[in-house]
């Protein structure tokens, strides 16, 4: 494609967007359905002349979009917040999508189509839009309200999930079924790699960028905030995860940078112009031919994805204990499909196993749902007065009562301090496990260096190993210190919620003294064997394990107040890091 080509494409979409989007806002309608109709004007299946080149390039900007939207959205959204609506979030996602699965799968046989088709098609429904439904709240004046932070919350989840879908769903192509290690390892790996993302940059990109930020240059800071963004899609992309994932991912730890306020000052230009390109694109791909060809089917795959899904939704928001007018508007929000379920439908046809039709008939559903989500949103109360005013008072009552009695459940004062400290243990523990796990995996990778640097005391294989394997041992000391300590805290904490009063005052100490040792203990074990399975390829003979763990294990008790203070350290520059308080920098 030659650079005149790139320019006549580019000020076309950017001029019809301009001149579309000043009319949809003179109507007072969402700026992003003139950014869709732009696309539709000038896309190739629409006008008399061709007014664009080459739509691959245009896609490939749009990709730009994709990563600029999600991590502002990032920026908006802290760790914190996520972490309030995190139980909501992810019952709603689970329950909408496994909803959306079978009811996408029921329609498909219904139309007699293959299981496969079916199958694909629930997966594409199941999944919404997060780009759209973040735009269309932003445009709406509505993504600082309450529901629009339990929405957020369950599209990460929705988005973390689609990961292992897409997982399950290549296994049944390839293979006819699902093997479950494949998922559970898949699941695992991602986990893995968040928890321990989220640490690592929680540690050291806030203070990095709020470093920069002392210069006083907008420019150095907008550069060096972009290439921390792209280099860290850059890595998630390379482990076959979603880069709209990875740019949140790194949105959200920049989020706890003093210099939030700047940095969204600074972004925000750049997301509001490929964020356009990306919405033109939509329309791009839109094909009036198709939905005359499809109707009937686009027609019924687009009603059962507005009402199945502002049903599931809104149903499981207020199962998971949320009031009717918050559970309605969730409902409303989530009803578009948009990238996950281009994904699926690329997937499909990449593996051959799926008909040529589904794909074209999922873009027109999409932009058929993409161009009704921001009514929909307005609709949700107006019609949840309709509601109340049509359903009996029977029935009013009851969900209030229910919600109010979920409510009651709670714990409070005493109970609900001990609940919270228990699960921040426990949260401390599986971060500690999971970085102790990423030594080991990277240690796997560095022996290979190793191996080629053939250092001339390191030259016999078994050395090479004790050497590596007992490197990472050491490394993970103030981790593995850590997890004991804080399971000795945990069996404290069990040891005042069982009294055990039937047993004497010698047996009840005789008892918390063996759960005191018992229970860290077998944590460690359980840990060792762990890092025993990741790094198989690297473990030293059994004798020469069991040296190198004696001889860590002589360095720990030696230094161990040392291990305890770097940890604790950490720790401390972590809860720094997710503080309240955030200035402004200038």
């Amino acid at each position: 494609m030659h650079a005149s080509d790139f320019i006549h494409d580019l000020a076309m979409i950017m001029l019809i967007a301009g001149i579309v989007t000043v009319v949809f806002h003179y109507l007072r309608q969402p700026v992003v359905l003139g950014y869709i109709v732009a696309g539709v004007l000038i896309g190739p299946h629409t006008p008399l002349v061709q007014l664009i080149h080459d739509q691959h390039t245009i896609q490939i900007l749009s990709e730009l979009g994709v990563v600029f939207l999600m991590f502002s959205l990032g920026l908006e959204f802290s760790l914190r917040k996520l972490g309030k609506v995190g139980a909501t979030a992810f019952v709603v996602a689970l329950g909408k999508i496994v909803m959306m699965v079978w009811i996408g799968y029921q329609i498909g046989r219904l139309m007699s189509w293959s299981a496969m088709d079916a199958l694909f098609l629930g997966a594409m429904l199941s999944i919404s839009s997060t780009i759209i439904i973040v735009k269309s709240l932003d445009e709406l004046g509505m993504k600082h309200e309450r529901f629009a932070h339990l929405i957020y919350g369950i599209l990460i989840v929705e988005d973390i999930l689609a990961i292992g879908i897409i997982a399950l769903l290549t296994g049944i192509a390839m293979n006819g079924t699902v093997d479950a290690g494949d998922v559970l390892a898949t699941v695992g790996k991602l986990s893995l790699f968040m928890i321990v993302s989220l640490v690592l940059g929680l540690l050291i990109v806030p203070r990095l960028i709020d470093y920069v930020a002392r210069f006083k240059s907008n420019e150095t800071l907008l550069v060096a905030v972009l290439g921390l963004c792209f280099a860290f899609c850059l890595v998630v992309l390379k482990l076959d995860y979603s880069v709209a994932l990875g740019a949140f991912m790194i949105g959200a730890v920049m989020a706890e940078a003093r210099s939030l306020l700047l940095i969204e000052r600074l972004i925000e230009p750049l997301r509001d112009m490929f964020c356009a390109i990306f919405f033109v694109s939509i329309g791009l791909l839109f094909d009036p031919k198709v939905v005359l060809e499809y109707a009937l089917p686009i027609t019924i795959i687009t009603l059962v994805v507005v009402f199945g899904k502002i049903f599931s939704a809104t149903l499981a928001t207020f199962l998971a204990g949320q009031g009717g007018r918050t559970s309605m508007r969730v409902g409303m929000g989530l009803a578009p499909i948009g990238e996950f379920s281009f994904i699926i439908a690329g997937l499909g046809l990449s593996l051959k196993v799926t008909s040529s039709f589904l794909y074209p008939i999922v873009v027109a559903v999409a932009a058929i749902t993409i161009l009704l989500a921001p009514y929909l949103i307005k609709l949700s109360d107006p019609l949840l007065g309709v509601m109340e005013k049509a359903l009996p008072q029977k029935v009013v009552d009851q969900s209030l009562g229910y919600t109010r009695w979920l409510r009651g459940l709670q714990l409070e004062d005493e109970r609900a301090m001990i609940a919270m400290l228990f699960a921040r243990i426990i949260v401390q523990v599986l971060v500690n496990c999971c970085l102790v796990a990423t030594v080991f995996i990277a240690s796997v990778y560095f022996m290979g260096v190793v191996e080629k640097m053939s250092l001339f005391v390191l030259k016999e294989e078994y050395l090479q190993r004790s050497f590596v394997w007992g490197g990472a041992l050491l490394i993970s000391a103030p981790f593995l210190i850590a997890t004991y300590r804080k399971m000795q805290a945990l069996s404290m904490m069990l040891q005042e919620v069982f009294h055990l009063p039937e047993l004497s005052s010698a047996w009840r100490k005789r008892f918390r003294r063996f759960l005191f040792e018992l229970l860290p203990l077998i944590t460690i074990g359980w840990i060792l064997l762990l890092i025993t399975f990741i790094s198989g390829k690297i473990l030293p003979p059994p004798a020469w394990l069991l040296g190198v763990i004696a001889l860590v294990t002589a360095i720990s008790l030696i230094f161990w107040g040392f291990f305890e203070r770097l940890h604790s350290r950490l720790q401390i520059a972590l809860f720094e890091a997710m503080a309240e308080d955030k200035g402004e920098a200038h």
